[in-house]
């Protein structure tokens, strides 16, 4: 990515083994991700690209002579970024943290939109997958590398529990897979705010039991209604702006949980009085992804969920650029990459 709009198809040096700990992966599958498209909407023009793309699978070519728990011919799964699941903060879960990581694209790494990336890290970060490049299921074991756990720890640190009333603020692939989340954890409803009905409707596949269409004002009265007048019990709120979290407020109750999930378009929120007198917890943050792709990963081959229903389009490398207008004009919800 050069700047705001303007991305392109580039050859680049093939990913070299650097540290003994490194692998590289020759990329199966990889994709969009919403977040990307904050910069493809305000990047600065620059004449140095950056390499794009954090989610993806693959198989691993070549490892360091560090790197002991993986070897060539194994396909395994990243988190968006890199760790090396040993630090002290990787032991407490929080590998978004982690003291040796980092994210891919950026310090030298290569990015996931491409045919084959050098993992740092590699026996912290990848994990085997137990199919093969075939699989059908790879679309949706994709979905472990961010959205679904990112969704999965949204529900987590709102504290979802068997009997809770959830409300998702966001028809996108997190917000979707929040919804997927809530369902997993014993939501007995689940309120999906969103206004394209492709996406609602798929909400209402993964487990919405409610759909509200209405923003600012009206959706948190609509959302209050449906909740008994006091609120939800838990909100995920999956989009970033300011907006959505005024109505992550409004529409919670009081004692309730809000979980930001949304990577933040503003500097500043409602954290006043009111959100001191109504004892509401604000929580949530990157997920660790790493942390959870164990845990959910046999929901997936089993079937009990279907993320990669996410995925509405596939295109080659040479399609990327239109992959990201397609997402950015809300024409795609999110677009599958096959090198």
């Amino acid at each position: 990515m050069y700047g705001a709009g303007d991305v392109r198809v580039q050859d680049r040096p093939d990913p070299k083994i650097r540290q003994p700990t490194d692998a590289i992966v020759r990329v199966v599958l990889s994709c969009v991700c919403g977040s990307d498209l904050w910069p493809f909407k305000s990047m600065p023009a620059t004449d140095t690209g950056r390499p794009m793309g954090h989610e993806f699978l693959g198989v691993i070519e070549e490892t360091g002579s560090g790197v002991t728990r993986l070897k060539a011919g194994d396909l395994v799964v990243t988190p968006f970024a890199y760790c090396d699941n040993t630090c002290d903060f990787c032991r407490r879960g929080l590998q978004s943290s982690c003291r040796h990581g980092g994210r891919y694209g950026l310090d030298g790494v290569d990015g996931g939109q491409g045919e084959a990336v050098r993992v740092p890290h590699a026996d912290g970060t990848l994990v085997k997958l137990p199919v093969g490049e075939d699989s059908p299921l790879l679309p949706s074991l994709l979905t472990l590398s961010d959205v679904l756990g990112t969704g999965h720890h949204g529900a987590v640190t709102a504290g979802v529990e068997p009997g809770d009333s959830v409300l998702v603020i966001g028809d996108g692939a997190v917000g979707l897979s929040a919804v997927i989340a809530a369902k997993r954890l014993g939501a007995e409803q689940i309120i999906l705010m969103g206004r394209h009905t492709d996406r609602t409707d798929l909400g209402r596949d993964f487990g919405a039991t409610d759909v509200v269409a209405e923003r600012g004002e009206e959706g948190v009265a609509r959302a209050r209604e449906l909740t008994g007048g006091d609120g939800a019990d838990r909100v995920i709120e999956a989009v970033g702006t300011r907006q959505t979290l005024d109505t992550a407020f409004g529409a919670v109750i009081d004692g309730g949980t809000i979980s930001r999930l949304g990577v933040p378009q503003f500097t500043d929120g409602p954290m006043g009085f009111e959100m001191i007198m109504r004892n509401i917890t604000l929580t949530g943050g990157a997920s660790p992804t790493r942390a959870y792709i164990e845990e959910l990963m046999p929901d997936v081959l089993n079937g009990t969920i279907d993320p990669g229903r996410v995925f509405d389009r596939t295109v080659g490398l040479d399609q990327v650029p239109d992959a990201y207008r397609a997402m950015a004009d809300r024409r795609a919800l999110k677009v599958l990459i096959r090198p």
